[in-house]
C-alpha cells in the first residue's frame, strides 16, 4: 500500500470546484456531504479527489441520480443483457417495467436470495451498489442501516455520500488513484474504472470528468 501524502497546498474540496467539475449538481447539497465523507476514507490528495469525482459523476450524472435506470426497451435490454434476452420475445414482458425487471437479472445473485430483493436492492446512491449481500458488507463497513433500509442510498443525504467513499477505499481505489500519477496515468484510470464499474463502461465520459477534475484540482 502507498504511503498516504496530503498535499498541503489542497484544501477541503470548495464549492466552486465541485461546481466547475459538476455544473448540474446541487452544489449546496452535496459539497459538504463529500467533503465530510471523503477525508475519514484517505480521499485527501489531488489525485484521489480528482478520480473519485471523475467516477461518481458519470456513475450518479453529476449526484443528480441515486437510483439505477431500469426502464428500457426491449431492443434496448438485448443490448444491455443479451444473454439473458437473446430474442424479443424474451424481453418484452420486462419492457418498460423496472421492478420486474430487477427481480428477474438480479434474483439469486449478489447474494438476493428472497422474492422481491432485486427490486429492493437495486442499484442505489452515488456508485450504484447492487445485491443484498454488497448492501449488507457495506453496512458492516459504515454502521448504516443499509440491509434493512436501502432506501436511504437513493435519498440525497449522508448515506449515499459515506457509502460511496467507504466502496472506494474498500476497494483499493485510493491505491489505484495514486497511480494515475504515474508514467502511465490513462491505463491508471482504466484499471480504475474497472474496478468501479466492472468494465469499461462510459470510459470517455468518467475520462472527461476526470480531466476538468485535474484543471481545477492541483
Amino acid at each position: 500500500m502507498s504511503e498516504l501524502r496530503i498535499d498541503p497546498t489542497l484544501d477541503d474540496l470548495t464549492p466552486e470546484q465541485l461546481r466547475a467539475v459538476m455544473p448540474r449538481c446541487d452544489v449546496a447539497t452535496w459539497h459538504p456531504l463529500l467533503v465530510a465523507a471523503m477525508a475519514p476514507r484517505g480521499i485527501v490528495t489531488p489525485a484521489r479527489v480528482c478520480a473519485v469525482l471523475a467516477q461518481v459523476a458519470h456513475e450518479s450524472g453529476e449526484l443528480r441520480r441515486l437510483e439505477e435506470v431500469l426502464s428500457y426497451t426491449a431492443e434496448r435490454l438485448m443490448q444491455v443483457w443479451p444473454k439473458r434476452f437473446p430474442t424479443l420475445e424474451s424481453a418484452t414482458p420486462y419492457a418498460r417495467a423496472p421492478e420486474a425487471l430487477a427481480n428477474h437479472v438480479y434474483a439469486n445473485r449478489l447474494g438476493n436470495d428472497g422474492a422481491g430483493d432485486g427490486w429492493r436492492y437495486r442499484g442505489g446512491g452515488l456508485i450504484m451498489l447492487t445485491g443484498r449481500a454488497n448492501h449488507a458488507e457495506a453496512a458492516e463497513g459504515t454502521g448504516l442501516g443499509l440491509v434493512e433500509h436501502p432506501e436511504i442510498l437513493r435519498t440525497p443525504g449522508p448515506a449515499p455520500a459515506v457509502t460511496a467513499c467507504w466502496f472506494w477505499q474498500s476497494k483499493g481505489c485510493n491505491e489505484l488513484a495514486d497511480a494515475t500519477t504515474g508514467s502511465m496515468p490513462e491505463d491508471a484510470f482504466r484499471k480504475l474504472t474497472r474496478r468501479i464499474n466492472g468494465g469499461l463502461t462510459g470510459l470517455t465520459e468518467r475520462m472527461a470528468y476526470w480531466t476538468k477534475a485535474k484543471e481545477v484540482i492541483s
